[in-house]
């Protein structure tokens, strides 16, 4: 299993549609509703970033002689939009702007943690499948 077949973009999208929901109702109790929907922004941004590292990485593998300096340039270039964006509405609706950066750090754990785990998973059960296996064929 592979990390791009544990990426779901649209399972991502539902979850962050729903962290938005819950991060504006809180936030909209404390008094700033548009904290909450900046952070919305975060991980909108987020999830364009995701999906845009996976379009880039299927891009460039497809090519006969990947080259990594394409990758680092590629990932420098959109990891300097991705923060220039956030930076600029965070400075320009500053302070619930601020969100948006929150959003995007929150978004990077959910990444990880949604992309990792079911990775870990499966290489877990494979090994636990093939330690089983040597053990019966000893039998």
């Amino acid at each position: 299993m592979f990390p791009s077949v544990a990426f779901r973009p649209v399972r991502l999208f539902v979850t962050s549609l729903v962290l938005t929901a819950v991060a504006i109702a809180v936030a909209g109790s404390l008094g700033h509703p548009k904290v909450g929907a900046f952070f919305g922004v975060g991980l909108l941004l987020g999830l364009l970033n995701a999906l845009g590292v996976q379009r880039s990485v299927a891009a460039i593998t497809a090519d006969a002689h990947p080259l990594k300096k394409k990758m680092a340039l590629n990932s420098a270039t959109r990891l300097m939009v991705i923060t220039v964006v956030g930076l600029t509405i965070a400075f320009v609706f500053r302070p619930a702007g601020l969100g948006v950066v929150f959003g995007l750090a929150l978004f990077q754990v959910l990444l990880v943690l949604t992309t990792a785990l079911p990775v870990m998973k499966k290489l877990r059960t494979g090994t636990a499948d093939a330690i089983e296996g040597t053990g019966s064929s000893d039998d």
